[in-house]
């Protein structure tokens, strides 16, 4: 009986340690769209007055943890009735990480016609800007539950091979830590300015002037923060789609393997992200 009762918690044992190291390969398979995540979800919670970033975040956090609980059980319901499709999924989801980041660096190049519209000095009511509070909100949620579905995506494509326990603890411990982490940091960077205005202001109160330059650089350091994780995520979206093509086609393996492996992901990534967005310029083009 003891006998037994020991070999059950050997088998968990085993279990948990398989789980953990997969979990780590799973985490560094999907580092790279955290980067992409992090950058639109720091656009999305900044903006709003100072006393409502917060709140707002949290918003956004619980919407991001409703997201996976309704992606997760599909997820698994597909790795263990069809597993087939988790790697046509993953190059789907490839082809659209590929075509946001070449759209990115598209309209950051090339000049767009603009309207000059009036701009609308009427104040708000309370009423009316939470409203537009909750629809930005809302906005946010929809960006994140795409956003979930290509994390959790990859991070099953990691683990197809294993049994489903490993692939439940796993899948769904990259959910958890995404979301936190994510979330976690974005917190942080919205309110680095708040940290640096009251930085600001207790320096030149009690005359201290390191402590107003800190509180400056903060201040001045936001907009920046922000924009370079718009590029990091951009090129890590690059990275990510030829990473998944590279990794599951042979013919693209073996066609850049005298290449770098990061060098040929980018590369591929740029590939595909540039023929997606010629395709969707031309239907657009054909539409209008």
């Amino acid at each position: 009986m003891s006998a037994g009762f020991f070999a059950v918690f050997d088998d968990i044992a085993m279990l948990l340690d398989d789980a953990a190291a997969m979990s780590k390969v799973a985490t560094q398979k999907t580092a790279g769209i955290l980067g992409d995540d992090l950058a639109v979800n720091a656009q999305k919670a900044s903006g709003f007055a100072a006393s409502r970033e917060l709140p707002v975040l949290w918003a956004i956090s619980k919407g991001s943890f409703i997201n996976k609980l309704i992606i997760l059980p599909f997820a698994f319901l597909l790795s263990a009735y069809a597993p087939w499709l988790i790697i046509p999924i993953l190059m789907l989801g490839g082809i659209y990480l590929a075509f946001e980041g070449a759209e990115k660096i598209y309209e950051y190049f090339v000049p767009h016609n603009t309207e000059n519209k009036e701009i609308d000095y009427t104040p708000h009511s309370k009423e009316e800007i939470l409203q537009i509070e909750k629809e930005k909100i809302k906005s946010a949620i929809i960006t994140d539950f795409i956003l979930s579905v290509e994390i959790i995506i990859i991070a099953l494509g990691t683990v197809v091979s294993q049994t489903l326990p490993i692939q439940i603890i796993v899948v769904s411990f990259v959910a958890i830590i995404a979301t936190i982490g994510v979330y976690g940091i974005v917190g942080m960077i919205i309110r680095m300015d708040d940290v640096g205005f009251k930085m600001i202001a207790v320096g030149q109160e009690q005359n201290k002037k390191l402590l107003t330059k800190i509180g400056q650089i903060l201040v001045d350091a936001l907009p920046k923060v922000i924009k370079t994780l718009t590029v990091i995520g951009t090129l890590a979206m690059l990275l990510v789609a030829g990473g998944i093509f590279v990794h599951n086609v042979e013919a693209i393996h073996h066609t850049i393997d005298f290449i770098p492996s990061i060098l040929g992901e980018l590369l591929v990534g740029a590939i595909i992200g540039i023929i997606a967005l010629t395709l969707e310029k031309g239907f657009m083009w054909l539409k209008g």
